[in-house]
């Protein structure tokens, strides 16, 4: 499925293909929590990285979140490069080295109609904050940590590659 996304401010632009654009897997770790949920989770969408596209990418800023051990000591920094619109703030997408071929946009920053999801997963709930309320339905899946099937394999498990 073609995507486009935007900033809040319009400084950014950016298009990419998504094989999995279903925005099912709510995130509530601190780090998508902190940097880009405001429901207390984040969702994010699987792209294909060499088809991403950016208008005004010299007003992308990046982000490497701190990684901290159970006892709040720094270990290192995620790998993970979380790109944001340095103007407005508004989380765009992330880029792993890991899995150089993704890029998983945020399904807030996509201008695009989403396909309605016919169940969430809800993962990293082990570290979600007091405050939040998952609004778990009776299909929904929930982990305290990772889930365990990929992005790929959900997609397939439910008929919806597109």
């Amino acid at each position: 499925m073609h995507l486009d996304g935007s900033c809040h401010c319009g400084a950014v632009r950016f298009s990419l293909e998504a094989p999995h654009p279903v925005p099912f897997n709510r995130c509530y770790c601190s780090i998508c929590r902190k940097t880009a949920g405001a429901g207390g989770f984040a969702v994010n969408l699987g792209g294909l990285a060499g088809t991403l596209q950016v208008d005004g990418e010299d007003n992308v800023s990046t982000y490497h979140a701190v990684l901290r051990d159970a006892a709040g000591a720094v270990v290192g920094e995620s790998p993970m490069a979380r790109k944001f619109c340095s103007r407005c703030g508004s989380p765009l997408w992330g880029w792993d080295p890991r899995w150089p071929e993704l890029v998983h946009p945020h399904a807030s920053a996509i201008d695009t109609d989403l396909p309605v999801p016919p169940e969430y997963v809800h993962l990293m709930l082990g570290s979600k904050a007091n405050w939040v309320e998952p609004a778990v339905g009776p299909r929904d899946r929930c982990f305290d940590a990772y889930p365990d099937e990929s992005l790929a394999e959900w997609h397939a498990r439910l008929g919806l590659d597109s």
